[in-house]
């Protein structure tokens, strides 16, 4: 195709010239910026800032980024809310009216504020917008990048109509310099900072700072205005000479070696090895003076702090401060995450040795308790047994071999046994061992009683929660995990030992295992259990052998008393069954008659049931002596719940688990029908389960009324469990049925359980313990308003909980040492002791605090008297200050200033003057300066009319 016939040939390419740059750009995006924040109207809002607002009051902020080509920046609007509506200038046109921002920087409601950010301590501003270079981008230095950024945003507020003042951060960010620029109509103000590493000795004081304000203003009117000054020192105090920390870390050696007693391992260590407090700031402030007021120049100054009409105190405190609390639990939840075993720690050696001595042990023990034995019950005491036991290990085991030393060890377990050291009988060592730990009755239990239910750990003081603070301890203050798998060595044996000689441990509440506890808890208390149904089960037997041949009266009256005891809640020593052999059992029962049973001799009565009799005979109804049903745990009650699940629910499934479920209740009719023969089910029913027997009045055939009664409709469907059950049930009483509960199979149960326990294992069941010590122990501590705040924190995160834990001991700690130093006494209530105990917890709590009274009340003498007696420890030697009261009794006493230089000076200076001519309007101009020892700061907004200039 030829070129002519190209329609492209006729296209030309056209060079647009009103293409934005990237400064246009960048113009643009901030006065898009502005516009979605609303900051573009041109209305005015006035609202006087009350004293306090800007401490008080909420800081908001929103942020959007914006590039500069390839150039990252941050804008950010920080604002103070209001918190009541605004009310619009009434001539919004008047010409009068200034920007806010030129409003706040002749505001002294807020001079000095906490804790805001510089610029508002600068220049008291409520809303600025601030401009800064991105987080990996270098820092603006160059001079012409300043200016290039400081002319776009003044374009920017033109173009906008922003009257919000708006900053560019410039040069390194550590030097935290701002330049900004604030329009309103017909007025500008600029922000300017100057920084420098060291002060000028001719702006050391306030004539020089003066100078420069005047200078800079370049006011030509006279007499020029008068400056208003605001003048801040902070006096800082870092030795606390005469209020040394009050507490001393505790002697770890001393209290494990048994030297102050095992009560002592039921205290957990609390407060911080170091002083919390590491400074005190003092801030003397003169705020409204006026030039000419005050002196102060190089050579004279009149800012003496103790006459500063204001003053403010803050305290800085040490950054984590070792607190022994939440060392000992963090170290101990470290230990959670072990996985190694016990013979993994100790070594397989070790672990098969301890097993041959354990039934060393053992089979010792088995000869004491033979009933040929002629050793007295003094000589079988708990102690006696222990002691000897060790001696016999440790015979063959070297001391230093042991992660824990035999003297530690001893301690340590007769801490946890304290009966052990007791040297009484078996018998009267039992009821102590019992009664050692009554129950509380529930209406008198606090809120604080039932701590151990919210966190599912162990009552107070129970064994299981004296164990949780002894393996806290050792492993804190010894081997750490070695020293934990020992001792769990060690009081598992004393365990097994007091099951084979029926002991009762020492520390647990009587009765089945409380589900609410934690599971370890709820393994002693089934242990315990089944040392109770062995006691009794062998005083049973040993009665019947003494009973043996008497006649079958005495034998009833016998089961008639020990079924009353079992009636008054006895939970401890009578229980009803023989030890008999499997094979005895079934001869006892076929001997005694068949399922039924005739009219054979009654057995197992308890007493007359509400006067009842027997349906097929006049013979009263009477209540049999049953077995107790078997305790359970709350893992064993899961497993049982799922394997009755896994039976399904087709007919053949759910008869096997009705008959697996209706041990007990076959148990109960075996007892029934011993106690009541001639009895049928419908007499069972009456007792068992009244509401199944439903009763109902008929006339007979005389006329006469009378009650009959039937099985309810649940009872008369076929192939119902109860109708089987009894069927089944063998005309058997307690005292010679199977067992229910085996406590000798529950018991090894027990044992292989805690046998399979690894330390981190016992760590993760015993870490809800400690954590109700811990808390305990911060109430304990005085600080109650931080315990009811703690508790509720509790989240499901035990690390995060821990660290609450920590920051509550550290607070508390700063609180005890706070009023160690201002001298608060607890006893006395009066009217000083409320002001310091207020004033203290004012420190913890705020940022700042006034002094009420300044350097004249009762705490600013309390604070001068800090500060003189840090200055005298500092500047006079010990022989000064040995010599000092013959020198003051001379009149030759060395005078020791009793403030040191301040650490900070903050020099505010305010004026209303026109500039730039003398016929412009009068604005504000604001110089703050800040002087300390390696840093000169002077942050200016100065006013100009630009109307008429």
């Amino acid at each position: 195709m030829p070129a002519d016939d190209d329609p492209e040939s006729e296209v030309f390419e056209i060079t647009d010239f009103t293409t934005a740059s990237e400064w246009e750009r960048f113009v643009s995006r901030v006065e898009e910026v502005l516009t979605d924040w609303k900051l573009t109207e041109s209305s005015v809002e006035r609202w006087s800032s009350e004293k306090g607002d800007y401490v008080n009051g909420t800081w908001e902020e929103e942020c959007e980024d914006i590039n500069f080509a390839d150039y990252k920046f941050s804008i950010t609007h920080f604002f103070l809310k209001e918190e009541f509506e605004t009310e619009d200038v009434k001539d919004k046109s008047e010409e009068d009216t200034l920007p806010s921002a030129m409003q706040d920087l002749l505001c002294m409601h807020n001079d000095f504020p906490p804790r805001a950010h510089c610029l508002v301590r600068w220049y008291g501003l409520r809303e600025f917008v601030v401009i800064v270079p991105g987080t990996n981008c270098e820092a603006i230095i160059s001079e012409s990048k300043c200016n290039l950024l400081l002319s776009s945003i003044s374009i920017s507020l033109a173009n906008s109509g922003c009257q919000v003042p708006m900053f560019v951060q410039i040069q390194q960010k550590w030097r935290r310099i701002y330049a900004g620029e604030c329009q309103g109509p017909g007025v500008r103000t600029d922000f300017e900072i100057v920084q420098l590493r060291k002060v000028p000795s001719q702006y050391n004081h306030l004539s020089g700072l003066l100078d420069i304000f005047k200078s800079k203003i370049g006011c030509n009117l006279l007499p020029l205005p008068p400056v208003d000054v605001a003048i801040r020192f902070t006096y800082i105090l870092q030795d606390w000479q005469q209020h040394t920390w009050p507490q001393q870390p505790p002697d770890f050696d001393t209290l494990l070696g048994g030297e102050v007693g095992g009560v002592e391992f039921g205290n957990l260590p609390f407060g911080a090895c170091e002083e919390p407090i590491s400074e005190l700031h003092l801030a003397a402030t003169w705020p409204h003076l006026t030039e000419g007021t005050v002196v102060d120049n190089d050579v004279y100054s009149d800012l003496d702090p103790l006459q500063a009409p204001h003053w403010s105190v803050r305290v800085r405190a040490a950054e984590n401060p070792q607190c022994l609390l939440g060392d000992f639990v963090t170290e101990f939840f470290k230990l959670c995450c072990r996985k190694e075993s016990v013979e993994e720690v100790l070594g397989r050696g070790f672990a098969e040795e301890e097993g041959q001595e354990n039934n060393d042990i053992s089979s010792a023990l088995s000869k004491l308790t033979e009933p040929a034995a002629t050793v007295p019950l003094t000589k079988l005491s708990v102690s006696s047994m222990v002691h000897s036991a060790r001696k016999h290990i440790h015979r063959r085991r070297h001391i230093d071999e042991s992660p824990l030393n035999i003297e530690i060890l001893n301690s340590v377990l007769l801490y946890l046994f304290p009966d052990a050291a007791v040297e009484k009988s078996s018998d009267s060592k039992s009821k102590t061992a019992q009664s050692s730990f009554p129950k509380t009755p529930e209406s008198e239990k606090t809120p604080e009683d039932n701590l151990f239910l919210q966190l599912k750990s162990a009552p107070t003081d129970s064994l299981t929660y004296r164990l949780a603070l002894c393996l806290c301890m050792v492993n804190y203050s010894y081997s750490g995990l070695p020293a934990v798998a020992h001792l769990w060595q060690e009081f598992v044996l004393e365990l097994r030992y007091r099951w084979e000689n029926n002991y009762l441990i020492y520390g647990l509440a009587g009765g089945p295992p409380d589900l609410r506890c934690c599971l370890l808890h709820q393994k002693f208390q089934m242990l315990n259990c089944c040392i109770e149904r062995k006691r009794a089960r062998d005083e049973a037997h040993r009665e019947g052998c003494k009973d043996k041949g008497k006649g079958a009266v005495s034998g009833s009256t016998r089961e008639v008393s020990q079924g009353k005891l079992r009636d008054s809640a006895s939970d401890s020593e009578e229980e009803f069954f023989e030890c008999l052999s499997d094979q005895e059992e079934m001869e006892a029962s076929q001997s005694e008659g068949g399922k039924e049973g005739g009219k054979g001799k009654a057995e197992g009565r308890l007493h007359p049931y509400n006067n009842m009799t027997l349906l097929n005979s006049a013979e009263p109804l009477y209540v049999p002596v049953t077995q107790e049903p078997a305790p359970m745990t709350e893992d064993q009650l899961e497993e049982q719940s799922e394997i009755l699940a896994k039976l399904g629910t087709s007919a053949e499934g759910t008869h096997l688990r009705a008959r697996m479920q209706s041990a007990c209740l076959v148990s109960d009719m075996e007892s029934f029908k011993a106690a009541n023969p001639g009895c049928v089910l419908e007499d069972f029913v009456r007792w068992y389960s009244p509401r199944d027997y439903v009763e109902k009045e008929e006339v007979d055939e005389k006329g006469n009324k009378v009650v009959t009664g039937e099985l309810s409709a649940r009872m008369k469907i076929p192939g119902n469990m109860w109708v089987e059950a009894w069927d089944i049930a063998r005309v058997t009483p307690a005292r010679r049925q199977r067992r229910l509960f085996d406590d000798t199979k529950e018991a090894e149960k027990v044992f292989h359980y805690l046998a399979m326990q690894k330390p981190g294992d016992l760590a993760r069941h015993l870490l809800p313990c400690l954590l109700h010590a811990a808390i305990q122990k911060l109430k304990q501590e005085g600080e109650t308003f931080f315990f009811f705040f703690l508790l509720p924190k509790f989240v499901d995160r035990i690390s995060d909980f821990i660290k609450q834990l920590v920051e509550m001991e550290t607070v508390i700690t700063r609180a005890r040492s706070l009023r160690a130093k201002f001298a608060v006494n607890e006893d006395d209530h009066g009217d000083a002791t409320d002001e310091l105990e207020k004033f203290v917890s004012s420190l913890l709590e705020e940022p700042e605090v006034v002094v009420i009274g300044a350097g004249q009340g009762l705490i600013g003498r309390i604070i001068h008297r800090l500060f003189s007696s840090a200055q005298r420890a500092a500047l006079l030697s010990p022989l000064d200050e040995d010599l000092e009261p013959d020198r003051k009794s001379s009149g030759e006493s060395r005078k020791v200033p009793d403030f040191p230089p301040p650490a900070g000076r903050e020099v505010l200076l305010r004026t209303c003057v026109p500039r730039p001519a003398p016929y412009s309007k009068a604005l504000p101009q604001r110089l703050f300066c800040v002087l300390m020892k390696d840093e000169f700061r002077l942050a200016g907004a100065f006013s100009s009319d630009t109307s008429f200039f």
